[in-house]
């Protein structure tokens, strides 16, 4: 075949590898307050992802630590954070639109002004508005344990998502995770252990006690009322 005779085939159509994704956007119905925290209070709280790269001085209006909590459900125990440390900033990060109502209508409700929120996705807000060094600790309690062998890639804690966390952490600053799913524990801890550039706060192999700091979550309830035992760990960037 000549080359003019194959400048006349069509063209293959492009193949696209599929996204793999850590969460399942859920479309849940929201209350008539959440719409109203919604509408109302997102323009005060609420980040974007389009604005790209944020400083946190400038939207806080001051300099202190920052906490990133990822996958924060409805956000009650953020919010109880947030008021328990106001000289914290917390930054959430949920895709689920009834939790981040949910939150809002509850952060103007005590009037925090410690408390921001992406409504999107928690790798991408990484990725494209956090700068490096820039976070103190990254919190993840009780995300999806995608507990299915063949879903196992959908976990979040994998070794790609911690090594591009790790730019993201001050040094001295704290990946921390929670879960009550034991196989999830154990993948977190052989991910954790194997990462560069991470050290084990409790030593080699060991899990965290619960910090008094953080409250006992609704998942955390519903997994204990199930029988599951509940596991934290805390990693800290080293280098």
């Amino acid at each position: 075949m000549t080359d003019e005779q194959q400048s006349d085939l069509p063209a293959e159509p492009q193949r696209h590898m599929r996204e793999v994704r850590s969460f399942v956007k859920r479309v849940g119905r929201r209350t008539p307050s959440q719409e109203r925290a919604l509408e109302q209070h997102f323009a005060v709280y609420g980040l974007r992802l389009d604005n790209g790269l944020i400083n946190p001085a400038d939207i806080y209006g001051r300099e202190a630590p920052l906490v990133v909590e990822i996958g924060f459900g409805m956000g009650d125990s953020m919010v109880a954070m947030a008021a328990a440390m106001p000289d914290k900033n917390f930054l959430g990060i949920e895709v689920h639109e009834p939790g981040v109502g949910r939150l809002l209508n509850n952060v103007s409700l005590q009037g925090l002004s410690n408390v921001r929120v992406y409504c999107d996705d928690a790798v991408k807000v990484l990725a494209d508005c956090l700068a490096d060094a820039s976070i103190d600790t990254l919190q993840l309690f009780f995300p999806d344990p995608w507990p299915k062998k063949k879903h196992h890639k959908r976990r979040i804690v994998q070794p790609d998502f911690v090594e591009k966390l790790r730019s993201k952490l001050k040094l001295g600053g704290v990946f921390h995770m929670a879960t009550d799913w034991q196989p999830y524990a154990e993948h977190m801890m052989e991910v954790m252990t194997m990462a560069p550039g991470y050290s084990n706060v409790q030593g080699v192999g060991e899990y965290s006690p619960q910090p008094e700091w953080r409250p006992v979550t609704k998942f955390q309830r519903r997994g204990e009322n199930l029988g599951h035992g509940v596991w934290d760990l805390m990693f800290e960037r080293t280098e």
